[in-house]
């Protein structure tokens, strides 16, 4: 082992602030997660908060606020793993046919830029272009249709879902283009002596090669199934109410930080995080079962 050390010692060291930024801004806070199990004041500390057990759990899976707030979450999550997830798949397979590179970088480069938008501006841009100030809402209303997207309830699961689409679907298409780079090109090539079509070379050949990246992705996605982007939702909560725009991290957000009731909030966060381990460690359990390497392996 030391023969190791002393062989990798750059390479360790390289990783010493990695860790130390770890251990200080993410091991070290969950000792905090302590007052879960008590009731809490930031007037008298963590030592002298009296102790309440598991009351503060009991309050989370009782109170109906907070299952419409996990109820949303899965809403979210599940109709975006079906719309979403699949369209930077899409895209990457549609570019990596386009032949001229030149055409290809520009259209990658094109549908990458928002994801360097906040969320922000990508939230202002909806509402210039769907809100009711719009020239769009203008149009239809001149027609007789009333109709605003950004403050209906009933359609914020489209919005939302497409705001996410614009926004991340080029930093998917980077992903798969760098897996499809990867692909011996010799494989087409006995395809097409074969005789296979465009169609069929796609399913025995660029589709087995994305899927140990779909797998990795999807696991990663199952596990912040539970995190469905709060800083999107709460700056549009107040436009379509609390109760299609309320998930669990902005229900812990009121809770814990406008409401002041911190310990409910930790327990609420705090089985959130379970939950998300479970899904990560379930997903992956499920990736070795069908041949792949997912997140990690036993050596």
């Amino acid at each position: 082992m030391w023969a190791q050390i002393k062989r990798d010692r750059s390479l360790l060291l390289m990783t010493v602030p990695v860790i130390v930024l770890l251990a200080v801004f993410a091991y070290v806070p969950m000792a905090g997660n302590i007052i879960a199990w008590q009731d809490y004041s930031p007037y008298v500390g963590i030592v002298d908060s009296p102790f309440v057990a598991w009351d503060n759990f009991e309050r989370v899976f009782t109170n109906p606020l907070f299952l419409n707030a996990v109820k949303n979450t899965l809403l979210i999550t599940a109709f975006q793993l079906v719309f979403f997830f699949p369209i930077p798949i899409a895209l990457a397979l549609l570019l990596n046919s386009v032949i001229t590179p030149a055409i290809r970088t520009t259209i990658q480069s094109i549908v990458y830029l928002p994801h360097f938008f906040s969320w922000v501006i990508v939230v202002t841009v909806f509402q210039q272009i769907f809100g009711g100030a719009s020239q769009l809402h203008r149009i239809l209303a001149g027609h007789g249709v009333h109709f605003d997207l950004m403050t209906d309830p009933d359609t914020f699961l489209i919005l939302i879902t497409s705001q996410a689409v614009w926004k991340d679907a080029g930093w998917g298409i980077i992903i798969f283009l760098a897996a499809l780079s990867t692909v011996d090109p010799a494989l087409y090539e006995a395809a097409v002596v074969d005789g296979a079509s465009r169609r069929r070379r796609t399913w025995h050949v660029t589709l087995p090669a994305l899927r140990p990246v779909i797998i990795l992705l999807l696991i990663l996605r199952l596990g912040d199934a539970l995190t469905v982007g709060f800083e999107q939702l709460i700056l549009q909560r107040g436009a379509v109410g609390p109760g299609a725009a309320e998930v669990i991290d902005t229900y812990v957000y009121y809770q814990g930080v406008i409401a002041g009731d911190w310990s409910f909030a930790a327990a609420a966060g705090l089985v959130k995080g379970v939950v998300s381990m479970l899904l990560v460690l379930g997903a992956n359990k499920l990736a070795h079962v069908f041949g792949e390497a997912g997140v990690y392996q036993r050596a």
